[in-house]
């Protein structure tokens, strides 16, 4: 939850406000605060590769003009432009800004607006900018015609016959990860260039061709928003029906054991599908978005994700459909896992926030008490974490409080009655033991991994 320039964020299973400076809040993806308006210092040097669009209504010309313009054409993951709106005519201004600032020469011509204007015009005309859209959408229409299918379907399809065409595109897409990312590259190239030519009358010749690419993108891009590890054993239904086990875990959540799966049985009925490469993707958002979250509460967990690489990295070297069927019988097993994983502290004893302490302490070597020793410890630690929260407000803002949370650690592990057993760990290994812990919480805090360092600033 959000509201106004605060922000709540759980840490150590507690809800902690955090209060932002508007420079920092606007740079956050997560918060609310996306509309400013700026006079100068915002609109010349302040840095957010997100922004999008800039309005502008204020005279501005030379370096002070080319500054402006670049707050929009900062790269940043899923952008795929910057847009410029003009409400003062700044065009002139901006042609004598290229002119000077790009390398231009300049001198007189038609574009100029008199003796000496330079020749410089940032908008391309209306000819070259559609040729482009033409050739962004052939290379899409050539790139599905190589894997088997032809754009065309979705012109003259309508139905359940639309629907099929759309569901074959998404499974020849779905191959393997090159061939989604190639389509997925080419696709938004097309949707740049189709919104470059938005005034043209002409655009309407590519209308069909565009609707068409952007109705097989968003239906790619609607399965990762809904891709859910219930609805795909669903699918499955005749081998899994006795393995679902539905009992509260949150609000709106519902857990499915996998590890009760007979995979022999899997593996046939998965032979079955239609759709096998569709479902090998579905699964792997799942399980994609799911280590992320486990991986953010509990760091020890890499083997997981160094598994699920491998499984992806074969699975694209190879196409053929022993190779999809034995990739999905593996995510399974992944996801199997992962669910004894996320219930293992339980058996323990222990919460969802003691575990990665846990887990941060352990080694192969200890004895039960030794390991009931541990648990102890873990619960201590969070325990002092907690009351931390609640006594400094921005416990990792400052220099003094981390060193004072790092040093409490460190005399928790090091203490007699509460700490580790010192037969088993040393000076070294206590302050490896007090970094891990102290960085593990500095990340659930989303600051710096160096505990020295000053904290992230969005």
């Amino acid at each position: 939850m959000k509201d106004g320039l605060t922000i709540k964020e759980v840490v150590g299973g507690r809800e902690v406000e955090k209060r932002l400076d508007v420079e920092t809040a606007f740079k956050r993806d997560d918060h609310p605060f996306r509309i400013v308006i700026v006079c100068a210092m915002w609109l010349t040097g302040f840095d957010v590769p997100s922004l999008s669009t800039l309005y502008l209504d204020k005279p501005l010309q030379a370096h002070i003009l080319m500054q402006a313009i670049a707050r929009a054409n900062r790269v940043k993951e899923g952008k795929n432009n910057g847009l410029i709106v003009d409400y003062c005519g700044i065009l002139k201004n901006l042609r004598k800004a290229l002119a000077t600032f790009a390398g231009h020469t300049g001198g007189s011509g038609p574009l100029g607006g008199g003796e000496g204007e330079p020749t410089v015009d940032p908008l391309n005309p209306e000819e070259a900018l559609l040729a482009e859209l033409a050739e962004a959408i052939q290379i899409v229409r050539e790139g599905l015609r190589a894997d088997g299918f032809g754009l065309e379907r979705l012109h003259v399809e309508d139905g359940f016959k639309k629907l099929k065409a759309l569901k074959d595109a998404k499974e020849l897409i779905n191959a393997n990860d090159e061939s989604r990312k190639r389509f997925e590259i080419a696709a938004r190239a097309v949707f740049r260039k189709y919104k470059s030519c938005l005034t043209f009358a002409k655009v309407e010749t590519f209308k069909s061709d565009y609707q068409a690419i952007n109705y097989i993108y968003s239906s790619l891009q609607e399965d990762k928003m809904a891709a859910d590890t219930s609805a795909i054993i669903q699918k499955l239904n005749a081998i899994v029906a006795e393995a679902i086990d539905i009992r509260p875990d949150g609000e709106g959540e519902r857990v499915f054991d996998i590890s009760k799966v007979n995979f022999e049985l899997l593996r046939k009925e998965f032979a079955k599908s239609e759709r096998p490469a569709s479902d090998v993707q579905d699964l792997r958002t799942v399980l994609q978005e799911r280590l992320a979250k486990m991986l953010a509460a509990n760091p020890t967990l890499t083997d997981f994700q160094d598994r699920f690489d491998k499984i992806v990295a074969e699975y694209n070297k190879e196409k053929d459909k022993n190779t999809i069927e034995a990739t999905f019988e593996a995510l399974m097993r992944i996801a199997a896992d992962l669910e004894d994983e996320a219930q293992g502290h339980v058996a323990l004893g222990l919460t969802l926030e003691q575990k990665p302490v846990f887990d941060l302490l352990m080694r192969d070597d200890l004895s039960k008490e030794e390991i009931r020793q541990i648990k102890s410890v873990s619960v201590e630690i969070l325990k002092a974490i907690q009351r931390r929260m609640e006594e400094v407000q921005d416990l990792f803002e400052k220099q003094s409080t981390r060193d004072g949370l790092r040093q409490e650690i460190y005399d928790l592990l090091y203490d007699d009655r509460t700490g580790l057993p010192a037969s088993k760990y040393g000076e070294d290994t206590l302050s490896e033991k007090t970094d891990a812990i102290f960085q593990h919480f500095m990340h659930q805090f989303d600051y710096g991994t160096d505990a020295g360092a000053h904290p992230r600033s969005g």
